[in-house]
């Protein structure tokens, strides 16, 4: 075992410093130091042919994915000529957070029970700026309501919208077919 070099023993005071004990009776006598064993180094053994580099590990998701299904040629065209037929709109002007969510959950259960394709959502333009920003709140989590609600796997894509439909504040929710 190793000794600590001066700069480690004092950041470990200072570390100890920090810690209060678990049990509220006062500590009597100084723990033992415990030994680490340190693993044998494992025989290097020659292995043939080209070994794959180790994998990284996997990342845990930290915030739900975006929903931005691939669509094919043609819709991708015709959502950035804004030829798309728009089949239910709901417009969050005046919503709060927790209301514009009951109206987004409410629309898409609607547009999936009645068939339809293509809902505009317009959530008015986020706003650039230092937080808090008080305004386009709810531009800036609709990505992720969709990706963790109970109709993200009938959504096929979420795509910014044409200008005639409202530009960067609204966005079109493309719904699978049933």
């Amino acid at each position: 075992m190793r000794k600590l070099s001066p700069e480690e023993e004092q950041l470990w005071s200072r570390v100890t410093a920090t810690i209060t004990p678990l049990s509220r009776e006062p500590r009597t006598e100084e723990p033992a130091p415990v030994a680490v064993p340190m693993p044998e180094p494992a025989a290097a053994h020659r292995v043939r042919g080209r070994v794959p580099p180790p994998r990284p590990p996997a990342a845990l998701p930290s915030a739900p994915a975006r929903i931005d299904g691939s669509l094919d040629g043609h819709w991708d065209r015709r959502l950035k000529a804004g030829t798309v037929a728009v089949d239910r709109t709901l417009d969050l002007h005046g919503y709060g957070l927790d209301s514009a969510w009951e109206a987004i959950d409410r629309s898409l259960e609607r547009a999936i029970a009645g068939g339809e394709r293509v809902v505009l959502l317009i959530t008015g333009h986020a706003r650039p700026g230092e937080p808090p920003v008080q305004r386009g709140k709810i531009r800036a989590a609709v990505h992720d309501w969709l990706a963790v609600s109970r109709h993200a796997d009938r959504i096929a894509a979420v795509r910014s919208a044409h200008r005639r439909h409202g530009g960067g504040g609204s966005l079109y929710i493309i719904l699978r077919r049933g």
